[in-house]
């Protein structure tokens, strides 16, 4: 398929960046990761410890790594910093080239601080200035929780000229806040005389998990009525909730870009803080696999594909600039929620509990494979 067909190609044209939502070091070491991006339009790069977790647990291609590591006395943690570490530097390396050729607006790898700190705003500061430092690249981005203890480190972190991707974002309020943080922090750093051009941010902004939960109300109401009236209204509002709250919240990015703050500071050369569409896999077959890409193109935006969902795209999207198109019946969805019984704040905060869970698991499960492999290398 040629580029100029491609649909994935087709997204820059309005102004939205594709980055992948997975990383391994197969990847990577295999070219695969430079033929994404010269033939999928990939812009960057997503992880998190679920995908860390897939991509070493059961791979031999980290035994050598483990091998040394547990020969220099390293824990177990050091040891899985260490492969994680490596990746994401190589990773950057490969993707520098976008990074430099967009003047520091794409080409970003991320790599999320411990999901067990969630909650703990010191531990998060010290983890994400750790971790750049460490990893050195000028395109990582740490990942921090917009957690309300995570925002506070997203404030200091970018007010120290660290790269961050504000994560697990849900609501609205959320992600406007995640926003003012960032606002914040480069305030702090213009204050000090230094410079914020060179800084960047995403705020990424879930989608298929808010159907998922939702659809699943509609579907037990829809069990328990006979009346085609209810029915049908249920029925009306499947699917739509996601996408409806992802367009009201780039009404709201609107709403901050032309305030007189953001005005100052991109006077002095602060690049936006880009909404980032995450949680791009359709998980209900019945829907379209690329809605969540389809429905939500537009300015100033990043949507962060698993690799099913980028040859999905590249085969059928149809792209068009949708994300500000029918924000009336995007407003009517999420006014309705309320007179069909459902909380959305209560299920915005239940996702946010249920999505540090998702991360703190599989780092569990991790650290606990890595450390049976430490033993098993141990003793060969």
């Amino acid at each position: 398929m040629t580029t100029t067909k491609n649909p994935l190609f087709e997204l820059q044209k309005y102004g939205q960046s594709v980055w992948m939502d997975n990383l391994s070091r197969d990847t990577i070491e295999s070219g695969e990761l430079e033929t994404l991006i010269q033939e999928r339009a990939v812009r960057g790069i997503t992880s998190n410890p679920a995908i860390f977790e897939k991509a070493i647990a059961g791979n031999q291609i980290y035994d050598a790594d483990i091998t040394e590591g547990v020969k220099a006395g390293k824990s177990v943690l050091e040891i899985y910093e260490s492969l994680v570490f490596d990746d994401i530097r190589n990773a950057c390396d490969v993707l520098k080239p976008v990074y430099e050729a967009s003047h520091g607006v794409d080409g970003y790898v991320s790599i999320e601080v411990p999901p067990t700190i969630a909650r703990d705003t010191e531990s998060t500061i010290a983890e994400a200035r750790r971790y750049f430092q460490t990893i050195d690249r000028p395109n990582v981005m740490i990942k921090i929780p917009g957690t309300p203890e995570g925002l506070p480190a997203v404030e200091q972190a970018i007010s120290e000229g660290i790269n961050v991707n504000v994560t697990l974002l849900f609501s609205i309020d959320a992600y406007v806040n995640s926003f003012w943080a960032y606002i914040k922090g480069l305030e702090t750093r213009a204050a000090k005389g230094e410079d914020i051009s060179n800084i960047s941010s995403v705020a990424s902004f879930f989608l298929s998990r808010i159907d998922s939960n939702i659809d699943g109300q509609l579907d037990a109401q829809l069990a328990e009525t006979d009346d085609p009236q209810k029915q049908e209204r249920l029925e009306s509002l499947k699917g739509k909730v996601a996408i409806a709250n992802a367009k009201l919240a780039y009404q709201e990015y609107n709403k901050i870009v032309a305030s007189d703050r953001w005005k100052a500071l991109a006077a002095k050369g602060a690049k936006v803080q880009r909404l980032l569409w995450a949680s791009t896999s359709t998980k209900n077959p019945t829907y379209s696999d690329v809605m969540y890409v389809d429905e939500l193109v537009g300015a100033n935006t990043v949507n962060t594909l698993p690799p099913n969902t980028i040859e999905a795209c590249a085969d059928h999207c149809h792209v068009s600039n949708r994300i500000e198109t029918h924000i009336d019946d995007a407003q009517k969805v999420i006014d309705s929620l309320p007179e069909v019984g459902i909380d959305l704040d209560a299920v915005m905060d239940e996702l946010l509990e249920e999505g540090i869970d998702k991360f703190v698991k599989p780092f569990e499960s991790l650290m606990s494979s890595l450390e049976e492999k430490v033993k098993q290398l141990a003793l060969v």
